[in-house]
């Protein structure tokens, strides 16, 4: 089921909020063609997640990730070497290149193949620019009164 949303209101009233307006856009619009390899992710902490990949059949050197601003690309290629007559031929093999979208200050922090999974460990790292942080408020300094100045009479000769 599919419903068409409208995200132009929010456009016209919110500020900085364009590269998740557009993100929701594109994701509405995305058909999903291949779900292949499959994979999970999983928040693991407040500030740390992992995505796991089954790449059975891939070997190290036959994968490839890279991370370019907010975008974590993984890819696998099988090396062109066996020349096998496959009777029956389960294990897929065929070449991927899988895109996530990362949040802002979202870094890869280590990746594992074991088993067949490829792990990738994710972290927010905020800057310390960007953390709430106290705003002292200063008292001001009360003025000090001014005495009202007395002007003196004076003696005018008529």
């Amino acid at each position: 089921m599919r419903t068409n949303s409208d995200f132009t209101p929010l456009f016209r009233s919110s500020v900085g909020f364009e590269r998740m307006l557009n993100a929701l856009e594109a994701a509405r619009r995305a058909e999903t063609v291949d779900n292949w390899p499959p994979y999970d992710i999983v928040k693991t902490g407040e500030d740390d997640y992992r995505i796991t990949m089954a790449v059975a059949g891939f070997s190290q050197d036959e994968l490839a990730l890279s991370q370019e601003e907010n975008m974590l690309v993984v890819s696998g290629q099988k090396a062109n070497g066996e020349d096998v007559q496959y009777l029956h031929r389960g294990i897929a093999t065929r070449p991927f290149h899988r895109r996530f979208e990362l949040a802002d200050h979202v870094k890869v922090v280590d990746a594992e193949l074991v088993n067949g999974l490829l792990t990738i460990g994710l972290k927010r790292e905020t800057p310390e620019e960007v953390k709430p942080r106290q705003i002292e408020i200063a008292t001001a300094q009360a003025m000090p009164k001014a005495e009202p100045e007395q002007i003196e009479a004076g003696k005018h000769a008529a």
